[in-house]
């Protein structure tokens, strides 16, 4: 299907403005009066040769994994001098890439804050662990929501409570993440 230099012109806009391809398929249609598939609609924007700006990145709260953002690159840079000076090394003795993952990762935790006064976070482990996980247990936030937790393969930590939808403090998973910590650290973690 060939679009006249107008239909042309008002895609090339409706993209530069933003607009998905979703958005645009339903433009033509609405405007053009023209039914063109999700597919031919990709097709149209590359052959103009226009770029969809990328939409902000959705964030995925159901995974309590992702509760606490990655240190930026100047946190990082901090956590690893710290991490220095606590085995006395000077701050440019050691590149930044000869600071193992399990260093850094000791020195982020140590610096959490602590959890707040008045309830705790208590984690156990399955003895025998979850098909498809390496390590499995049970947790009991301090606001007494109890529920399964699991680490697939993936580092990703999977939680099932039996209130849909439930979402734990914070503080909380924080201090989830500290108690998962010790047992983890014995050998065969």
């Amino acid at each position: 299907m060939t679009l006249s230099p107008e239909q042309k012109q008002a895609v090339a806009a409706w993209v530069t403005a933003g607009d998905n391809l979703s958005a645009v398929q339903k433009k033509l249609a609405e405007q053009f009066k023209l039914s063109l598939t999700y597919r031919d609609v990709r097709f149209l924007v590359d052959d103009l040769n226009l770029e969809l700006k990328d939409p902000a990145p959705k964030v995925d709260t159901s995974d309590v994994s992702k509760a606490q953002p990655r240190p930026a690159p100047a946190e990082k840079k901090g956590m690893i001098d710290r991490l220095k000076e606590k085995v006395g090394l000077a701050p440019g003795a050691v590149e930044e890439d000869e600071v193992s993952p399990e260093a850094l990762a000791d020195a982020a935790a140590e610096e959490l804050p602590a959890p707040p006064a008045g309830g705790s976070v208590t984690l156990d482990l399955d003895r025998i662990m979850r098909p498809g996980f390496m390590v499995s247990g049970t947790v009991t936030f301090s606001d007494g929501v109890s529920g399964k937790w699991a680490l697939d393969q993936q580092g990703r930590l999977l939680l099932e409570t039996p209130q849909k939808g439930y979402q734990p403090s914070p503080a909380d998973v924080q201090a989830s993440q500290r108690e998962l910590q010790v047992p983890l650290q014995r050998p065969g973690y």
